[in-house]
């Protein structure tokens, strides 16, 4: 049987706010990363951007055999990729822009506690951090301004 509620992108313990859709979602990669690193990298900003964007999350949907399936993202997740040293830049930029950036420093692969990256990146300038991956979510202007000109993540 399919939850009706979940096809109607509801919860079950609280009315949802209006969710608006963001015009542009992308993230981008340090394109020297090895593959594994590098999916990596952008699973753990696409994770923090459905949270901080419920829109992007889209309604559950069924099959033709009445098996409900989780919603997926409704518009596109563009990966692009781009040398380590820009994604500072990059950063920096759609913060200026007005964009919601999810980062991800390189101190993010180098433990699996999470209390210890906490404590690594504690004592990391922002302005010298270094970064494997940066999310921008905003106006398609905005964003394509800043990363038109880089090319898929291969």
């Amino acid at each position: 049987m399919i939850d009706q509620h979940l096809l109607d992108g509801e919860s079950r313990h609280a009315q949802a706010a209006p969710r608006v859709l963001p015009e542009r979602c992308v993230i981008v990669v340090d394109k020297d990363l090895p593959i594994g690193h590098a999916a990596n990298a952008a699973a753990v900003v696409a994770l923090t951007i459905g949270h901080r964007h419920a829109a992007l999350v889209g309604e559950a949907f069924a099959d033709a055999s009445g098996v409900t399936h989780p919603g997926l993202i409704p518009v596109g997740i563009t990966v692009l990729s781009a040398p380590g040293n820009d994604l500072s830049e990059i950063r920096r930029k759609a913060i200026e822009a007005k964009c919601d950036v999810v980062d991800f420093p390189r101190e993010g692969q180098q433990t699996t506690n999470y209390q210890a990256f906490r404590e690594a990146t504690a004592m990391a300038d922002s302005q010298t951090m270094k970064y494997l991956a940066v999310a921008l979510v905003g106006g398609k202007k905005e964003v394509s301004k800043i990363v038109g000109h880089l090319a898929l993540l291969r």
